[in-house]
């Protein structure tokens, strides 16, 4: 009998690319159809699994203990927070994820959002009969005389760092864990956080959620800020603290806010009134999406699994 793979987390058109390739290496590829917050029923499409693919489910030491024929998991995407990477380790099961593949799709989505915001086109695209040819919000900025701040300077935040520097007067960059000479090879000027927070007109976050970063932008860190900067997430959503954003908004602290990502996804009710707040731009979760990158993540995802599953170490491998 063939070992088995599960696809945990669906979401994608297709998944013939994966079926053709885990069948000619002889594995047989099951997909769980049930409810995306089935914790039970997904164990128990899993319990026999050598391999899994997945997006948002959590794998923790419980889900472990149910699953002992597991060897490698692999997660669609950058993040891996919803991964216990210490309880993986106790159980000799390989972790990776897929990096690089939405370097320009996110930071594509980032600047989008950026223009959006400063040029306030939501607005304008609602108040273009009452008001015609008045600006729809009263601060619009010109970013060449203006500073750009990039948390994170990653495969992600050093792409977004070389495509902008025409468009920005300069780029402040902070990241503990790049060396020096990456900064100055992608256009960037290190800076520490705080003092990229007092400087920059236009804040975008590209770090992962760790728990040094779980709520890095919050009250304090906001008062630090530019009064009427842009922020902009389009990393994890508890990297923001949001009821702190929510109330920087309300006071008129900040220009506007562009969230791709949230606290809880999908967003709760506890969410509405940040996600409804005039100056908030917000889009579901998609800022890694292009025709290009959905095609690069799944091929990559399932050679990463099945290159795990040889007993082999993939470059996306987070625990070797």
């Amino acid at each position: 009998m063939p070992q088995k793979i599960v696809i945990l987390d669906t979401g994608y058109e297709s998944y013939d690319y994966e079926k053709k390739l885990f069948g000619e290496a002889g594995y047989e590829l099951e997909i769980f159809t049930g409810e995306r917050n089935d914790r039970t029923g997904k164990i128990a499409k899993a319990k026999d699994a050598a391999g899994l693919l997945i997006r948002w489910t959590e794998i923790n030491e419980k889900f472990l203990q149910a699953t002992p024929r597991l060897k490698a998991i692999v997660r669609y995407g950058v993040g891996y927070d919803n991964i216990d990477l210490e309880a993986a380790n106790r159980h000799q099961v390989k972790v990776a994820n897929v990096r690089g593949y939405a370097n320009h799709s996110v930071s594509d989505h980032a600047i989008a959002m950026m223009y959006a915001s400063a040029r306030g086109l939501p607005q304008g695209e609602q108040l273009v009969k009452e008001q015609f040819s008045k600006p729809p919000v009263k601060q619009i900025p010109e970013f060449h005389d203006k500073t750009l701040g990039i948390i994170g300077l990653g495969r992600i935040g050093s792409t977004l760092c070389q495509k902008v520097q025409t468009l920005f007067k300069r780029v402040l960059a902070c990241d503990p864990y790049v060396p020096d000479e990456w900064f100055e090879s992608v256009g960037a000027i290190k800076t520490g956080l705080n003092e990229l927070l007092a400087e920059s007109d236009v804040l975008s976050v590209h770090c992962n959620l760790t728990e040094e970063t779980r709520n890095l932008i919050d009250a304090r860190k906001i008062r630090l800020m530019r009064k009427n900067a842009i922020l902009i997430n389009t990393a994890r959503g508890g990297i923001v603290n949001e009821t702190d954003l929510y109330n920087a908004l309300q006071t008129g602290k900040l220009h506007s806010a562009c969230l791709d990502v949230y606290r809880e996804e999908p967003p709760s009710s506890n969410q509405d009134a940040l996600l409804a707040h005039p100056q908030v731009i917000a889009t579901g979760h998609y800022a890694w999406y292009s025709t290009q990158s959905i095609a690069e993540l799944q091929k990559r995802a399932a050679h990463n699994l099945l290159t795990m599953l040889k007993g082999e170490i993939p470059g996306d491998c987070l625990n070797p």
